[in-house]
């Protein structure tokens, strides 16, 4: 199939290029460039053999996303371009519903002036907002403590909406917490200024970059007093993103969720703990106050992914650790850094 990746050049739209490509696809990426970058291009030409089309576009533009769609023809889309910070989606809330939504809306736009029918909507497990508990499922009600997540609920329900009257199908993907990198080292999380993520801040800690880690709470009713989370390594989630596409490309599917993470909560110390382990190097933390917002445990329910995707989690914590490890080593400025 012929694949239009959204967001394409980010994190995870360049590993699920890669994995694309792998699976026999023809993956096709539009990005902006506002949160990645096109020195990806490259990596993602060296790690499969061949050069993946790429255009520059801010989705916001309507009719320009229409002429991509004409112009490419994609059979299908998988849509994560998006912005995603949350500490900055409060901050900025116009910016953040202007930019997510109406790029959304302008994706399906020309998805129904092509007759592409098939898309995979990234989504997030922050739909399922504050008052989840551990292992939730995708029947959960779903809310947001922030206009990030919000966003993710309202293109749910818009792509929901508009596939129940008429003959889109979409799956929902709520994942949990991406972390690792591509195993050869050429591709991984490349985040400009301070991370905002777990796993890049402790790998440049590790490498020197950083100082040391802030932990926000020792004192949850946790093991280690740390929360627990889902840690999901980066291809898994790319192959999760495949397996979907191709369950409602073959079925008559009209909108499905499904969870995807390993399932398994780990703690943020045991995180640390095991890039500790794999790395080789210490990683030097403080113990800070709480975060407001922060849950004490959330992790996924992934037996519907399981079931009908055929899908699991394969990669462990270690090989999370081990891959950003030797993409930090190896990559210290991030795409910067010369091939």
């Amino acid at each position: 199939m012929r694949v239009l990746i959204t967001g394409g050049a980010g994190y995870i739209g360049s590993h699920t290029a890669v994995q694309l490509v792998e699976a026999g696809h023809e993956p096709i990426i539009v990005d902006s460039y506002i949160n990645s970058t096109p020195g990806v291009l490259a990596r993602i030409e060296k790690v499969t053999g061949r050069a993946v089309p790429a255009h520059e576009l801010d989705l916001v533009d309507e009719e320009g996303t229409r002429a991509l769609f004409e112009d490419v023809r994609p059979d299908a889309v998988i849509h994560f371009a998006g912005l995603k910070a949350v500490g900055e989606s409060v901050e900025k809330p116009y910016d953040y519903y202007r930019n997510n939504l109406q790029s959304a809306l302008s994706v399906v736009g020309g998805m129904m002036a092509t007759g592409c029918r098939t898309m995979i909507f990234s989504s997030s497990a922050t739909v399922y907002g504050e008052g989840s508990v551990p292992l939730t499922e995708e029947q959960s009600d779903l809310s947001s403590s922030n206009p990030y997540g919000w966003t993710k609920v309202m293109i749910e329900q818009v792509l929901t909406d508009i596939a129940t009257a008429s003959d889109l199908r979409v799956a929902l993907l709520r994942y949990f917490n991406p972390v690792g990198a591509h195993p050869s080292g050429l591709m991984g999380e490349d985040p400009t200024g301070i991370p905002n993520n777990l796993m890049p801040y402790v790998a440049q800690v590790a490498g020197g970059k950083r100082e040391k880690l802030t932990v926000f709470g020792g004192d949850y009713p946790t093991d280690d007093g740390t929360c627990l989370r889902d840690y999901l390594h980066v291809l898994d989630l790319a192959d999760g993103h495949i397996a979907a596409l191709e369950k409602i490309s073959a079925e008559d599917i009209s909108v499905r969720a499904w969870n995807l993470g390993r399932g398994t909560p780990v703690s943020v110390l045991e995180l640390v703990h095991a890039f500790e382990q794999a790395s080789g190097q210490k990683v030097a933390y403080e113990i800070g106050p709480r975060r407001a917002g922060d849950l004490t445990a959330v992790w996924a329910d992934t037996t519907r992914a399981r079931e009908e995707l055929g899908w699991s989690a394969e990669r462990t914590v270690e090989d999370m650790c081990a891959d950003t490890w030797r993409w930090q080593r190896l990559n210290p400025d991030g795409y910067r850094t010369a091939l």
